[in-house]
């Protein structure tokens, strides 16, 4: 299956997998590119540049295939070495990054002269073609089904993805909700050139993270997600447990007032705790309503395989068959 994406990235199939705090490891983003996809390492969970750039070189020994760097400029509660991490990529010869958060209009001029092509995660139709101007390669449209943050417009990937698709020029995916076969074919049939998979990573075989996270995911459906954060315009969607409870709680009680200080224990520091620890009450930690679509923990390589050789038997049994080819 050859799409804009797959030309761009010198990848066989249009799975990307997006960054993600505590999971994008080496081991993960080389499992993906080793199956045909995108694997992309996140650099922010790397403590600083000489870790991320030791993590590369550790990629590099698992996989002879493209990976990406995830590069997301976000408000961190330690001060972060950005041009440090951007020597490590450049340094380190990736030749992908997915940016996210923040313009990344500053890192965009060294990564384009090292040759690096940089696909920016957007969740509005004006920020896509602000990326688009500004020169990013390609982006990631991620509607409000997505883990993570979804912005503060709720539009869901029915209605952003096609209007996506009549306003950009560059190749984009799409982000959120994206689980199997069904959604590559309904993405490309939208108007996009590929998907970003997050939450159905992390519930697989080779994803670096403690069995209770991937339990957790198995055991959930569409309807136990929550969107915390709102009132500081910081939407995260993240998976019900006792620490998101405590955190609406205050939100509740405190309404318009509250601060980023008062919620700081159910937000800062609770990756190592869930990802690593497998304490799921934790606090706030990213997951998609796409848990709705997770029935199995398989190997990423079996998972990507049942994607692509879904939706083409999706496309071959079902689609042609109502045109009378």
């Amino acid at each position: 299956m050859r799409t804009r994406i797959t030309e761009l990235f010198g990848i066989e199939h249009p799975i990307v997998q997006g960054g993600m705090h505590m999971v994008g490891y080496a081991e993960l983003a080389a499992a993906v590119s080793n199956a045909g996809g995108l694997g992309i390492i996140t650099a922010l969970t790397q403590p600083g540049a000489e870790a991320l750039a030791a993590e590369i070189a550790r990629c590099r020994t698992m996989t002879d295939k493209p990976f990406g760097v995830n590069l997301t400029f976000l408000p961190v509660a330690r001060e972060v070495d950005y041009p440090g991490y951007v020597r490590a990529i450049i340094e380190g010869g990736v030749k992908i990054v997915e940016t996210a958060g923040n313009n990344p209009a500053a890192v965009l001029p060294p990564l384009h002269a090292a040759g690096i092509k940089v696909i920016h995660k957007c969740t509005s139709v004006r920020h896509a073609l602000k990326a688009e101007a500004i020169g990013c390669d390609a982006v990631s449209v991620d509607g409000f089904e997505c883990g993570g943050h979804p912005g503060e417009d709720d539009v869901p990937n029915m209605i952003l993805l096609p209007r996506a698709a009549d306003e950009l020029k560059i190749p984009f995916i799409a982000s959120g909700g994206m689980a199997d076969g069904r959604s590559l074919v309904a993405a490309l049939a939208l108007g996009a050139d590929g998907i970003n998979l997050g939450t159905r990573f992390v519930a697989t075989q080779d994803a670096p993270v403690h069995q209770n996270v991937k339990d957790a995911i198995l055991a959930a459906n569409e309807l136990d997600t929550r969107l915390v954060m709102r009132p500081l315009r910081n939407t995260e969607r993240v998976l019900k447990n006792a620490g998101v409870d405590r955190l609406l709680d205050k939100e509740r009680e405190l309404g318009s007032s509250i601060t980023f200080p008062d919620i700081m224990d159910e937000v800062v520091g609770v990756y190592p705790k869930v990802m690593k620890n497998g304490d799921m009450d934790a606090g706030a930690w990213s997951c998609g309503m796409v848990v709705g679509l997770i029935h199995d923990i398989p190997t990423i390589a079996e998972m990507v395989t049942r994607i692509v050789e879904e939706a083409e038997r999706i496309v071959r049994d079902r689609l042609l068959a109502y045109t009378g080819a």
